[in-house]
This record gives C-alpha cells, sequence and structure tokens, in this order.
C-alpha cells in the first residue's frame, strides 16, 4: 500500500461555489472549502444539512446544480500534467480509481467471503491476479479480518461487517477514503476500535473525509472540520479553533444552607458580565459562566457574606457537543433576525 507524508497542506480537492437543490429544496447553496493532503477531515451536521450530499457529489453519484468540485491532478498516476486542479465531473474515471467510498449502506456481498470480495473488488478495478493476493492478504491483516477470511459476510458481527466494507474499499490503494458514519450502530467500544482503523489507515498516508454526527468523533479524529447547517458552512477549523471562536461555558452547581438564593445572586452583581445564565436545578443554584475561576472566587465571597454554609460544589465543562448546538442555535437565531 501506499505512503505519503501526512498533513503536509497541499490542497487536494476544491469545493467551488457549489450549490445543490433536489426539486425546489435547496441542500447546498454556494459551499467552498478546500481539503488537504494526508489529513483527517471532518464534515459534520443534523441530519439532513447536506453531509452526504457532499460526499456523492465529490465521487460523482451527483452532479452540482452550479460550481464544481475539483481534484489535483497530482493524485492521479494517469494524467500527465502535475499541479493542476481538474474537475471531478470530467475525470469520472480517474476519481473512481483514486478515491474509496463507503457509504452508510455496505457494498459488499454478503453470500461471499472476506477473501471472495476483496478479490471480487479488485477485479472490478482491473487489478491482477498476483497484486489482488498480495493487497488481499494485506487488507486482511490491517482490518483484523484475517481469522475470518473464508467467513461468508453475512455470518460477520455489524463491526466485522463495517471492516469489510471498508477493506473492500481499499483494494485499489486509494489517495483518498470516503466515509459516511463510519460508526453508525456501533456499540461504544466498537466505536474506539473503528476509530483506531482510521487512525491506522490514515497513518499509512490516506487522506480521509469522512462525515458524522458523532461530535465527539470528530474532536478525537479530525485535523479540521466544517460544520454544515441548512446546506452553508458555518464554521471551518480545527476542533481547538472551534472551541477558541466559541468558548466553552462551564456550569457551577452549589448546594448552601440556609439556601437563600435570592441573597447570593444580589452579592454577584460585580461578575454579573461574566456569568450568562442562572437557574436553579433541584434545590441547587446553577451559574453558567465563561470565566469560571473569577466567578467561583465571587460566590465562595457571597456565601460567606449572606451567612450560607457551602454543602456541596460541582463545576461541569461543556463538551464539543454543547459547543456544537450552540454554533446551531446561534445560526438560527441570526437567521431569525435576518427575516
Amino acid at each position: 500500500m501506499h505512503g505519503m507524508h501526512q498533513g503536509n497542506g497541499k490542497e487536494i480537492i476544491r469545493y467551488e461555489s457549489v450549490s445543490k437543490n433536489f426539486g425546489k429544496r435547496i441542500i447546498l447553496d454556494n459551499v467552498s472549502f478546500s481539503i488537504k493532503q494526508g489529513e483527517i477531515f471532518g464534515i459534520v451536521g443534523m441530519s439532513g444539512s447536506g453531509k452526504t450530499t457532499l460526499l456523492n457529489l465529490l465521487i460523482g453519484f451527483i452532479e452540482p446544480e452550479m460550481g464544481d468540485i475539483k481534484f489535483l491532478s497530482d493524485l492521479s498516476s494517469n494524467i500527465d500534467s502535475d499541479g493542476v486542479y481538474l474537475s471531478t465531473m470530467q475525470y469520472k474515471k480517474e476519481v473512481k480509481n483514486m478515491f474509496g467510498f463507503a457509504a452508510q449502506t455496505p457494498s459488499f456481498y454478503e453470500r461471499l467471503t472476506c477473501e471472495e470480495n476483496l478479490d471480487y473488488f479488485g477485479c472490478m478495478h482491473d487489478i491482477k491476479r498476483g497484486v489482488r493476493k498480495t493487497n488481499t492478504k494485506i487488507l486482511l491483516q490491517l482490518m483484523g479480518l484475517h481469522d475470518s477470511a473464508k467467513k461468508l459476510g453475512c455470518e460477520l458481527s455489524g463491526g466485522m461487517q463495517k471492516r469489510l466494507d471498508i477493506a473492500c474499499t481499499l483494494v485499489n490503494d486509494p489517495k483518498v477514503l470516503i466515509l459516511d458514519e463510519p460508526t453508525s450502530n456501533l456499540d461504544p467500544i466498537l466505536r474506539k476500535q473503528m476509530w483506531e482503523l482510521i487512525r491506522k489507515i490514515n497513518a499509512g498516508g490516506t487522506t480521509i473525509i469522512m462525515a458524522s454526527h458523532f461530535i465527539d468523533e470528530i474532536e478525537s479524529l479530525c485535523d479540521r472540520v466544517i460544520i454544515v447547517h441548512n446546506g452553508k458552512i458555518t464554521d471551518l477549523g480545527s476542533p481547538s479553533e472551534l472551541r477558541t471562536l466559541h468558548p466553552e461555558t462551564e456550569d457551577i452547581l452549589l448546594q448552601s444552607s440556609p439556601g437563600d438564593h435570592q441573597k447570593i445572586i444580589k452579592r454577584l452583581k460585580d461578575v454579573k458580565s461574566s456569568i450568562s445564565r442562572i437557574s436553579k436545578v433541584g434545590n441547587k443554584l446553577c451559574i453558567t459562566t465563561t470565566k469560571s475561576e473569577a466567578v467561583l472566587h465571587k460566590i465562595l465571597h457571597a456565601l460567606e457574606a449572606s451567612g450560607e454554609i457551602l454543602l456541596e460544589l460541582e463545576i461541569n465543562k461543556s463538551s464539543i457537543t454543547d459547543i456544537f448546538e450552540k454554533i446551531i442555535k446561534e445560526k438560527d437565531l441570526n437567521k431569525g433576525v435576518r427575516r
């Protein structure tokens, strides 16, 4: 299998002002972004946001109403010119050879064994018998399927079937692997195993593009990520950059005696600008803030000055999922204001 330097920063795929409608429904609206060589690139969004459409456009299953998707000619050994960006719509055969695509619905054959499936997909790519045999061995080992080589596809567990499906997309050693919801319907342990497999494939030099609705998955695996909402790109950057752009909040939960919450709140006026929300959770006071250290210091002073005895204190950080939900809510609110 091939190897190249991971994440060298060269743009290998470009979406240029891409729009796609299905009937009167706008699925993608003037979308532009690029994918770099060697990275794991994440596409995240709610169901129906346009994630799968972005992938289907890239591999030529469907064509855009407007705009174009281009790939760097260096990716294909069949193209003479180097360093030129070419339309995926005009070079469909090259795209088929350069890209591997594992859709949400498996494409392997249930009545063939793992070995037979890999050999069959190798035949479809006109790979010579000797090379097919070698690639099959390597892929069965890489995917942890070597002990199940003679098993039929229908006899495999859900996790193993996902592995076989990805193996079938790797038979022609694609430069880019596209994964649509690679861990859907897998339990937490199998999900983590799939993460390790994706990292291993990427470490071998394969650029990976993955769409997922699991935000923790995107944060754990991806070098960069786009958030798609209502057919538009709302954010693009590394997971840490998105955290910086949208500061995370923390919930300070406290229980005190006698529990005069109004008295405590009155004494927090100095840090009011750092508090985004104050609420009651059962018999506890919940203070949401982006500056927990300063606010916590003031809370402790307020308790003392109010004659309150602290019984319990808990601080909960927001997750990447909370940040994603916050971004989506903000976009919806802004959209509402413009109307």
